[in-house]
């Protein structure tokens, strides 16, 4: 079996447990480079991938060190998001088959470099999206595909997950997030629910985003924690609690995503469907089918988790193949999905099932938020990656 060799670039706490899951342990995978500018992370690593293979790796912690290694097929980008778009463009320019884990970007014109290097030196650029490999959203893209929810009018998601203790000791921590919600305050990570609908909503493909809108609520979350927890003297954060935005579509579908990570909650990604013949809910695992449901109209509690009922008809084939194989490790399984199909699009020197004008698309939706709340919530357009290629660009699920 021919081995892809990859290099991978930056190794936080995600890059560690991608690195050990769903990289090293991949028999036609090797991993032959690793960069890191944090010294103790870099030797973790490297004991990783020199435990697991008996291969030591090239280290080093200049990514252009990294990216000119002649034997690398692959680059996977797993740092802070600032270094996100700077190394998938050295790594295109290489001649590299590029993944970028998830993240907003920090400009338009970053986006737009992604999409023409990309053209320019013929490299996918992927980004990893783990949510759109996940079992409900690729259910509910198989239902609404068969037409089961009818035409799709609204759809909504988002990040909803209680991060206050990684940001408020960020700092210490070396963590990304610290100084970006120090600093920023805009939806800075929309892709985990964007992916899934967009793929449903077949944007890029025969539809795309126009415009947003995005409002911040006032930023009291960390400040609250701070004082709770001893931290006196702690910085003032300019990220608001919570972040709505609203995208509005070609065909008129509209969007709504949240970002609410500083506030006491329960997980959430908030992934709601719904169209001209039924609703999916997420929070209470349910589908509700007009000409089937509409007698539970007002005792719908009873009908929570109903999910479980249209697996046997509408589970995704990917999914079913997945469960047969009993493969539902690094986030219930999404993780493998999502890294598998970078490696086998490496492999096959294929197309990415996510591709640029996707990962531009997705990431842009950062700093046009951010340029929104700025406005006050003023209307900002969504650039065309595609140039007028969504026109005629054929609608393709993410497993196919």
């Amino acid at each position: 079996m021919k081995k892809i060799k990859i290099g991978v670039a930056g190794i936080g706490a995600r890059g560690l447990i991608t690195l050990r899951d769903h990289m090293v342990p991949l028999p036609d995978v090797e991993v032959a480079a690793l960069c890191e500018p944090y010294e103790d992370r870099l030797v973790q690593a490297a004991a990783i991938v020199t435990e697991a293979n008996g291969i030591k790796p090239f280290i080093c912690r200049d990514y252009q060190q990294l990216v000119s290694r002649a034997e690398l097929d692959a680059v996977v980008v797993t740092g802070a998001w600032e270094c996100h778009v700077p190394v998938a463009l050295a790594a295109m320019r290489a001649g590299k088959y590029t993944a970028i884990e998830v993240g907003g970007a920090y400009s338009v014109e970053d986006c737009w470099q992604l999409v023409r290097v990309s053209e320019k030196t013929g490299m996918p650029c992927m980004m990893l999206e783990n949510c759109c490999y996940g079992r409900e959203e690729m259910l509910v893209l198989n239902m609404a595909r068969q037409g089961l929810l009818g035409e799709i009018v609204h759809c909504e998601g988002g990040y909803r997950h209680d991060l206050r203790e990684e940001v408020a000791t960020g700092l210490d921590r070396r963590h990304y997030r610290y100084r970006n919600y120090l600093h920023r305050n805009c939806e800075n990570y929309p892709t985990h629910e964007l992916g899934p609908i967009a793929q449903i909503l077949n944007i890029n493909r025969g539809n795309r985003m126009l415009s947003l809108t995005s409002t911040a609520s006032k930023a009291a979350g960390l400040a609250e924690y701070a004082r709770r927890h001893g931290a006196d003297g702690a910085p003032a954060f300019a990220q608001g609690d919570v972040i709505t935005t609203v995208i509005k579509c070609a065909h008129g579908e509209t969007i709504t995503l949240t970002l609410d990570t500083t506030l006491p909650r329960f997980y959430s990604r908030g992934f709601y469907v719904q169209g001209t013949k039924g609703m999916y809910m997420e929070d209470n695992r349910s589908i509700f089918l007009d000409g089937k449901d509409n007698a539970a109209e007002f005792a719908w509690q009873e009908h929570w988790n109903n999910v479980e009922d249209y697996y046997e008809q509408y589970d995704h084939p990917l999914w079913k193949k997945t469960l047969r194989e009993g493969r539902t490790d690094g986030h219930g399984g999404i993780d493998r999905l999502v890294f598998r199909a970078f490696f086998d699009a490496v492999s096959m020197r294929g197309e990415a099932p996510i591709d640029v004008y996707d990962t531009a698309a997705w990431m842009c939706i950062t700093p046009l938020s951010e340029d929104s709340v700025a406005l006050g919530g003023a209307p900002v357009a969504i650039p065309d990656f595609t140039s007028g290629g969504w026109l005629s660009r054929a609608p393709v699920a993410v497993a196919e």
